[in-house]
């Protein structure tokens, strides 16, 4: 079994990066620190939880002047640097999240702690709260740092400013209206960093669930510019697709399903159990005398806890199709056991899509 992420924060990691800050503050107390990190509630926290109280006692070591406290931070992080640490060390997190914690009050101080810490580990998750608080102060910083020589800037530029990013505070009037942020995502859709493209993608990606339109038409401005910006274009529209939107799917070459069947689709384990998989099978003939560009998704309906069902829709292809032919699909579904899904068990569906469009759904059953 593979070992849960919040154990990298053990007993070795906190000796190792005490050493460090030793050399940065000769009298700090190890020992003390050590003791308040592994107190009783250790065992129980999980990664986030590690990080926050990490941050707390740190604070609690160290002068409680902010200004000195940060500058002691970024001191920390040139010698772990000097001592062959590399970008994106994720578990040094608790420096972002110590700015966040105390340095609401000296957002300059914060701004410029901000732009060098996340060079070293990303600051996606602290920068919120001063963009929620200083809307724009935040906003023109981010377009100041989407021009920044280090990609690691200009992707927090987008990252930090996406309306709904995972596992972080939403922007509510990010949310409400994603203007403020497209001069950032035009200055950066042609980075030449692919983890910069990729941001904006997911940036718009969350635009388009409240602000389905703008994206849209930001798409068929962008698209057709060149290879990357299509690919940009395509990941952005993501969950459009998904919705089966009309524009973005003739944007990309999905048109009509006139001549489209879908025949003899069955599920091959009409019983699954949990830990197992679902097979179906289908068949897709293409009438046409002319070949078809298809987007080939399905459909499952989860069982909830009251009794409803949730869909959910999974990508199998897309790809051409032959004039007047005819293509046997085949799939598989997992059902084992994860931590981002809690099954339950009884009446699900499964539904055949193509381009947007959904097909009959056949029933199986989930069981113990």
């Amino acid at each position: 079994m593979a070992e849960l992420f919040k154990h990298i924060y053990s007993q070795k990691f906190f000796e190792s990066f005490t050493t460090v800050l030793q050399k940065i503050v000769p009298d700090f107390n190890t020992s003390s620190f050590l003791e308040s990190i592994f107190n009783h509630e250790w065992e129980e926290k999980e990664l986030k939880g590690r990080m926050r109280h990490t941050s707390i006692i740190l604070h609690s070591h160290l002068s409680s002047n902010y200004t000195t406290d940060i500058g002691i931070i970024l001191k920390v992080i040139e010698q772990l640097q000097k001592e062959g640490f590399k970008e994106s060390s994720i578990e040094y997190m608790f420096f972002p999240d110590f700015v966040e914690m105390y340095g609401m009050n000296d957002s300059a101080s914060s701004f410029a702690a901000i732009e060098k810490i996340t060079q070293f580990t990303s600051c996606e998750f602290a920068i919120r709260p001063f963009i929620i608080k200083f809307p724009k102060k935040g906003i023109k910083q981010m377009i100041e740092w989407s021009k920044h020589r280090h990609p690691a800037v200009r992707r927090l530029s987008s990252e930090g400013c996406r309306p709904r990013l995972p596992w972080a505070m939403a922007i509510p009037f990010l949310k409400k209206d994603p203007t403020p942020i497209l001069p950032i995502l035009r200055h950066l859709k042609n980075d030449g960093s692919e983890s910069v493209r990729r941001s904006v993608a997911n940036n718009l990606n969350d635009i388009a669930k409240d602000n389905p339109q703008v994206v849209i038409n930001l798409a068929k401005k962008w698209y057709g510019q060149s290879k990357e910006i299509d690919w940009l274009v395509k990941h952005a529209c993501r969950t459009l697709l998904k919705q089966g939107n009309i524009e973005v799917m003739k944007l990309f070459g999905f048109g009509s399903v006139q001549k489209i069947r879908v025949e003899k689709f069955h599920i091959t384990t009409p019983k699954v159990q949990i830990g197992n998989v679902l097979e179906f099978t289908f068949q897709i003939t293409n009438t046409d005398n002319s070949p078809s560009k298809l987007r080939l998704e399905y459909g499952l309906y989860y069982q909830k806890a009251n009794g409803s069902l949730s869909k959910k829709v999974f990508k199998i292809s897309e790809k051409e199709y032959s004039a007047k032919s005819t293509t046997v699909i085949k799939r598989k579904q997992s059902f084992k056991i994860i931590t981002t899904r809690k099954f339950h068990t009884g009446l699900h569906q499964l539904s055949i899509i193509i381009n947007g469009n959904e097909y009959e759904k056949n029933d199986f059953q989930l069981i113990v």
